[in-house]
C-alpha cells in the first residue's frame, strides 16, 4: 500500500472526494477541511494499493493539484486493516508488479544529477576495481561492482527512450560519460603514481586468469548485460533494492573502467581496447533490455487502463490509455 497526502484548494475538494468514492484500491480516507496552510486548502489523506496508485495520481494531476496544491506519497510498511486488505485484493494486477510511473520519473530525474556524491562513489569504486586488477582479487572486483552508482543513469536512459524525452537521455548520457571520464582519469593518475614508485610494472597484469573476463568481452558478456538490465529495471520499478544489488554484481562496467586506467598506465593497449569494448557492451546491453522491459510493463498495465506519464510543459502528465479516470470497483 501507499499513503497519499493531497492538499486541495477548497473548491476542488469535492472533485477529489468524487474520485476517491468507490475507486478501486482506495481505503482509509481522511479529510481535514482548511488544515493546510502552505499551500492553503484542505488536507485529504488516504491509502491506495500500488496497482491503482499511478492511475489515481494522474487523475489528481488532471485536477491541477500538482500546481494548485500538492501531491505526496510514501510507502506503508504496516497496515492492520481489513478495509485496506480488501482494497488491495480488488485492485488490478499484483502489487509487486505495479509501476508507479510518476515515482519512476522523479527517481530517474534525480539519478541524472551529476552530484559530488555520484562522482565520489564512482571514483572510489573504480579505484577499488583497479586495485583488484593489480592484486588479482575477484573479491575486490565484486566490491567495486556493488559500490558503483551508474545504474541509475542507465535506467534514466531507458526511461527517456520509452518516453521520447531527448533532454533526459542527453542528461543521463552526459552523467555517465562525465562520471566515467573523471573516475578513469583519477584512477589513471593513481596508477601512474604507483608505477613511478615501482609498485607496478608492465608485467603486473600477467597471469591474472581469474579476471581476464574484464578485457575479453564475448557473446556471454552481452547476454549477462541484457539480463542485468532487465533485472535492474524490474528492481527499480518494484522497489526491490536487494535485487538491484545482484544487478551491480553481475555487470562489469566499473571493473572495465578500473582495468582501463591500469592498462593505460602500463601501456597495455590491447587490454585498453578490451576494457573499452567491455564497458560499451555492458552499457548497451543494459539500455536495450531495460527499455524493452519498460515497454512490456507499460503494455501490461495498459490492460487495466493505467496511464503513462508523457512529457509536457510542466513535466510528466497522464495520457489516457484505455480505461477512464478513476477505475471503479467491478471494472476489471
Amino acid at each position: 500500500m501507499l499513503h497519499l497526502r493531497v492538499i486541495s484548494p477548497s473548491e476542488r475538494t469535492d472533485e477529489v472526494l468524487g474520485l476517491l468514492d468507490g475507486a478501486v484500491g482506495v481505503a482509509n480516507v481522511v479529510v481535514l477541511h482548511g488544515a493546510a496552510r502552505s499551500p492553503k486548502g484542505d488536507l485529504v489523506e488516504f491509502d491506495i494499493a500500488r496497482e491503482a496508485a499511478s492511475e489515481m495520481i494522474d487523475c489528481l494531476r488532471d485536477l491541477d493539484l500538482d500546481t494548485l496544491g500538492s501531491i505526496a506519497g510514501e510507502r506503508v510498511d504496516l497496515s492492520v486493516s481489513e478495509v485496506a486488505a480488501r482494497a488491495e485484493e480488488e485492485a488490478p494486477g499484483h502489487g509487486d508488479d505495479a509501476v508507479i510511473w510518476d515515482e519512476l520519473a522523479q527517481r530517474v530525474e534525480d539519478d541524472t544529477e551529476l552530484s559530488w556524491a555520484f562522482l565520489a562513489f564512482l571514483v572510489i569504486a573504480t579505484q577499488i576495481a583497479a586495485v583488484g586488477v593489480i592484486v588479482n582479487s575477484p573479491i575486490l572486483i565484486v566490491g567495486a561492482m556493488v559500490l558503483g552508482p551508474e545504474f541509475g543513469a542507465v535506467a534514466a536512459v531507458c526511461f527517456g527512450l520509452l518516453r521520447g524525452d531527448r533532454h533526459l537521455i542527453v542528461r543521463a548520457l552526459r552523467t555517465l560519460l562525465t562520471g566515467f571520464t573523471v573516475a578513469i582519469a583519477v584512477t589513471l593518475a593513481c596508477a601512474l603514481t604507483f608505477r613511478a614508485l615501482g609498485w607496478i610494472d608492465p608485467g603486473t597484469l600477467r597471469g591474472h586468469e581469474e579476471i581476464e573476463f574484464i578485457v575479453k568481452p564475448d557473446r556471454w558478456s552481452f547476454v549477462v548485460a541484457l539480463l542485468a538490465g532487465a533485472a535492474g529495471v524490474l528492481s527499480v520499478t518494484a522497489g526491490k533494492s536487494s535485487a538491484l544489488v545482484g544487478v551491480f554484481i553481475s555487470v562489469t562496467t566499473v571493473p572495465a573502467a578500473g582495468y582501463l586506467a591500469v592498462a593505460v598506465a602500463l601501456g597495455r593497449w590491447a587490454d585498453v581496447a578490451g576494457s573499452v569494448t567491455q564497458l560499451a557492451v555492458n552499457i548497451a546491453g543494459m539500455v536495450i533490455s531495460g527499455t524493452v522491459t519498460l515497454l512490456v510493463q507499460r503494455a501490461y498495465w495498459e490492460r487495466f487502463g493505467v496511464r503513462f506519464p508523457a512529457r509536457g510543459p510542466r513535466g510528466p502528465r497522464g495520457l489516457e490509455r484505455g480505461g477512464g479516470p478513476g477505475l471503479r470497483r467491478g471494472d476489471r
